[in-house]
């Protein structure tokens, strides 16, 4: 058996100095052989004093040969002590992330079918809501308790890919008040770009009143930015009418999250 002092997870997780050589190897591994001693210190938050005794070290114990002044080499020895580690830091990981995390994370599904505490259901998206079943499905888990059809279920130890389509989303500009607003907007136009919508959202007021006009009401208004965004991440096909000056901001957001938008043009000259 291993001594605790000897295992790497102690000598990596319990120990600064430790994890300090660590990295310093990992930076000198990355860089060799031209090692710049005041990149490593402000990366790793010491001194060059520091990192220079370090490197004195791990040169001493025959973890890095040095080659003249700011050129160092990590060693065969020095290597096969970083992959120790690593693999070790890497085994630790996967047990965190699959043997506990997966087993305290509990998903929240609505109920399809008659379900006990301990079935193996089917996990799924549809309209923006995640429900379970007892059929087989891409993504599959474990109730947590028993359920009527409706009800909300816990599921435990999900393993698959929950498959869903993201869904598109309706960006309608609508001018400030000083040029124009809701009367520069054409009320045929906007139920057209919204028709297809099955959440309409506005930011402004001038893009709320353009709303009323249509004879629409709007399904978010305040937070309506994110809760569309979030919206189209479930599923959900949107439209949001937005005041000019943050039109190009919430497209920037759109490309940052990945989601596909189209852009209507509704003003009437």
């Amino acid at each position: 058996m291993t001594e605790v002092r000897e295992d790497p997870l102690y000598i990596i997780l319990r120990s600064k100095r430790e994890a300090t050589r660590f990295q310093i190897l990992v930076e000198i591994a990355e860089h060799q052989p031209a090692v710049r001693q005041q990149e490593i210190a402000e990366k790793l938050g010491v001194t060059p004093q520091a990192v220079s005794e370090y490197i004195r070290e791990l040169v001493d114990e025959g973890f890095v040969a040095a080659h003249g002044r700011g050129r160092y080499e990590v060693t065969k020895s020095g290597v096969e002590w970083v992959l120790r580690n690593a693999e070790a830091l890497e085994a630790y990981a996967r047990h965190v992330t699959k043997d506990i995390i997966q087993q305290v994370a509990v998903w929240t599904a609505l109920a399809r079918d008659e379900i006990r505490k301990g079935d193996r259901i089917g996990v799924y998206m549809q309209d923006g809501w995640l429900y379970a079943t007892l059929q087989e499905k891409t993504a599959m888990g474990e109730a947590t308790m028993d359920a009527r059809p409706g009800e909300d279920v816990g599921v435990s130890h999900l393993e698959g890919i929950i498959e869903h389509r993201e869904g598109l989303i309706h960006v309608c500009k609508i001018p400030r008040v000083e040029r124009g607003g809701s009367r520069k907007v054409s009320s045929t136009l906007l139920r057209s770009a919204i028709d297809r919508a099955e959440m309409v959202a506005a930011v402004g007021l001038e893009s709320y009143v353009a709303l009323k006009k249509a004879g629409c009401e709007p399904d978010m208004f305040f937070g309506s930015r994110e809760g569309v965004v979030e919206a189209a991440f479930h599923g959900r096909e949107c439209a949001i009418l937005i005041v000019d000056e943050e039109f190009t901001d919430f497209l920037k957001r759109l490309e940052t999250a990945g989601l596909a938008y189209t852009i209507h043009d509704l003003i009437v000259s």
